[in-house]
């Protein structure tokens, strides 16, 4: 496939996954809550901090929510926070962390500022302001825990440090994107790499690498963060056109991307770089994982932390759990409920899988709980 003359495919066709579940996992509905009447949009378990890994977070309309999972089904909520802006709407949320090990929820959504709350301490942390346009989605630097990226219809990228409140990198300029932003993650062990996806159809990948003294400085920076020398990075150091249609979610795997299009269907492939050419390279499609009714844009997968299963939802409230570690792909169950027919936006996988959260445009969240042989 060639778009913009910088892409294109290696000529071997990729394996495509069959829509019949073997049947590997079984799982059942344990809870279901009304959380309010707007749209939920996004839900994240807490995979910074391993003592809250069965905790996770919810936004919808100007509210974040905060619960914990327990056995049998059960979700307690923790923490509740309405913002002052009735008119928000929060697209996306993250777990993040200051510098002293304190947990920390950042979300973002239509009025293009974001919300930094210290958990611990129940109060809001930090208000970040910059984009133009509303946030699509906001991501975690696992490695370096105090750094969130976020996304923006605004067409650009900014790197933030949660603890001190600067905005380090702006990603955007004469190389960046097109239209909105709709995705970005950083990769899981390249601390200086991210890849983001948008409305202009492509996935970039940029690298932080020359501007990581930036970074460093953004940590023992002392006057105001306005006053910090934020850097633009204009030129991404790798483009594909992978997707004919807008492109909503993207993830690392390994070396790989997964990445998600409006047209059904979530693909894995490597992107081959040319050293040579900055911003030029071929694409290797390797697998496709087909998500039917899924032809709405910003519904968003999820993978648990070792990437063996990503869970999608789909416009008629159904959730398609794939294996990731085979070939060819494997469907590992397909979850339907009679009363779940809202559009998923999002799902939230558990540490370890077990556990697959839905928050869906009629405001509910769905809890689905793998079955064992000792479960009754």
């Amino acid at each position: 496939m060639v778009a913009e003359g910088k892409s294109f495919g290696l000529g071997c066709d990729p394996v495509v996954g069959s829509l019949n579940p073997v049947k590997k996992r079984e799982y059942r509905v344990t809870n279901r809550l009304q959380e309010g009447k707007r749209p939920l949009y996004a839900v994240v378990f807490n995979f910074i901090d391993s003592r809250y890994v069965n905790v996770f977070a919810t936004v919808g309309g100007n509210r974040i929510t905060v619960y914990q999972c327990f056995d049998r089904g059960v979700i307690a909520v923790l923490q509740s926070y309405v913002d002052e802006d009735k008119d928000e709407s929060f697209y996306s949320v993250c777990w993040a962390c200051d510098v002293d090990g304190s947990p920390l929820v950042a979300a973002g959504g239509s009025n293009g500022s974001i919300r930094v709350v210290d958990v611990g301490r129940e109060k809001i942390y930090k208000s970040f302001v910059g984009h133009g346009g509303s946030i699509n989605e906001l991501r975690t630097q696992v490695l370096k825990p105090s750094l969130v990226i976020s996304a923006s219809k605004d067409e650009s990228l900014r790197l933030w440090n949660v603890h001190t409140g600067i905005c380090i990198l702006i990603f955007a300029g004469a190389g960046g994107h097109r239209n909105e932003v709709l995705s970005v993650d950083f990769h899981p062990s390249d601390i200086y790499r991210i890849a983001s996806c948008g409305m202009d159809n492509t996935v970039k990948i940029w690298s932080m690498k020359e501007f990581w003294p930036y970074v460093d400085k953004s940590y023992t920076w002392t006057d105001l963060p306005s006053k910090f020398p934020t850097k633009y990075v204009q030129f991404p150091v790798y483009n594909a056109s992978v997707h004919v249609n807008y492109v909503d979610c993207n993830r690392w795997l390994g070396d790989f991307i997964l990445s998600k299009s409006v047209d059904n269907e979530i693909l894995l492939w490597e992107p081959k770089l040319k050293d040579q050419i900055p911003g030029e390279g071929a694409v290797d499609v390797l697998q496709k994982y087909p998500i039917p009714e899924c032809d709405i844009w910003f519904i968003k997968f999820s993978c648990d932390f070792h990437y063996n299963v990503a869970a999608v939802g789909n416009r008629e409230g159904k959730i398609f759990v794939w294996e990731l570690q085979s070939s060819p792909p494997i469907l590992n169950a397909r979850l339907i409920h009679p009363q779940s027919k809202s559009p998923i936006r999002q799902t939230a996988t558990s540490f370890d899988g077990s556990t697959i959260l839905s928050c869906c445009e009629d405001g509910t969240i769905w809890r689905w709980d793998l079955v064992t042989n000792n479960s009754h």
